[in-house]
Order: structure tokens, then sequence, then C-alpha cells
């Protein structure tokens, strides 16, 4: 920054991120899009426990805060923080695993209404693939450290333990290797914690891959 003399400082202006805000607003269009449909599939049917159930799965949790975090880096690509950090590394971890557990445990379920089919695209297709893609080419990085990959695990900790609360209650459980009543606590709690640690295994792999690549973005 250079003034002449007696002239007032220039402010350094701003880096340009125009990139990076349409980015992060087409994951959260994505996003807000297969979380809606879904809403209104549950809405058109009257039921409130329905309703409830519906925001009781990982893939619900998962689309939502990817939709609340594009957001924020929509308007602030730059945006920072520790708990913004870990709720960011949060995105693309639980995407990766909601998309893996679909398509390796979950996959002979296939909704059969429209409706239905698209919302199980944009959920488990679309938002997982421009996240991670997103992540990668935007950033914003470098922003991963060991404390934020622990800090990351406590969401996915609070929907398991939600969801173990809540099936005590209820009955009913998300996810049938999270079924405690159909398969035994025992394997139900090894579910839960498979899910924990392929979570870890993702943040560290991610911070590991972070180190290579170029701060973002630029």
């Amino acid at each position: 920054m250079t003034t002449r003399p007696g002239a007032a400082p220039t402010a350094t202006r701003p880096p340009r991120d125009t990139a990076a805000r349409v980015l992060h607003a087409g994951v959260a269009a994505c996003a807000t899009l297969g979380v809606a449909v879904e809403v209104s599939r549950a809405l058109v049917t009257g039921d409130g426990e329905r309703l409830v159930r519906l925001f009781s799965y990982f893939t619900i949790w998962t689309n939502v805060l990817v939709a609340g975090v594009s957001v924020q880096l929509a308007a602030r690509p730059r945006h920072d923080g520790p708990v913004f950090r870990a709720l960011r590394l949060d995105t693309v971890l639980c995407v990766v695993v909601t998309a893996v557990t679909v398509h390796l445990v979950l996959a002979p379920y296939v909704p059969s209404d429209p409706a239905g089919r698209v919302a199980d695209v944009l959920t488990h297709v679309v938002t997982p693939s421009a996240t991670v893609l997103v992540w990668a080419l935007v950033g914003p990085r470098p922003r991963i450290t060991w404390r934020t990959c622990a800090t990351a695990l406590v969401l996915p900790g609070a929907w398991l333990a939600w969801t173990f609360a809540h099936g005590a209650v209820s009955g009913w459980y998300p996810y049938p290797f999270l079924d405690a009543r159909r398969t035994g606590l025992a394997d139900a709690l090894l579910g839960a914690a498979t899910v924990v640690a392929l979570g870890t295994l993702l943040g560290v792999l991610l911070r590991l891959v972070e180190r290579v690549l170029p701060a973002a973005p630029r």
C-alpha cells in the first residue's frame, strides 16, 4: 500500500473470491433442494412422526449441515474460527460417510416414487460429490488441525446419542445396522463405532491431503 504525502491511507482491496462464492452457493442449493424434496414428501402424508423420523436420518443432518456451512462460505469464502473449522470438516466427513454407507450397506433400498428418487440422487450422490469437489477446489484451507479432527467428531457423536435415545423410546431406528432391538445392543454399538472410526480415519486423511494442496481460495 502506498500513499501520497498528506493523503489518507488507501485500504487494501480484498481478494476476488467470485468463483468460490458461486461454487459454495451451488452446493448449498443442491443440499437445500434435496432436503426440501424430502420434507415435502413427509408433509404430504400429514404424519408428524414421519417428519421427526426424517430429521433423525444422518443423511438429512448432513445435508442440512452442508447447506448451512455452504451458505456462510458463499457469503464469506474465507470465513474461519475453531468451531467453523470443525463444521466445515464435518461437511466433508459426513457426506463421504453417508455416500459410502448408502451405496455399500443400504444399496437395495430405492424410493418407489419419482420425488423420492430425485431426493435420493440429490442427497446421496450430487451433494456429496459436489461438497468434496468444491472443498478440493476452493477450501477454504489450510484449516484442519488435529484439534479440528477431534472436534469434528462431536456432531456425529451427538447424532449417535440421539439415535439410540430416540430408538430406546420409540422403538424405531433410522438404519438397520444401528437397530439395537433387531441386531442386539452389542452389534448396534459396533456399527456406531464403525461410523466413528471411519470418520476419524477420513479426518486424518483429509488433514494429510490438505497439506499438499495449495491454499484456497486464491
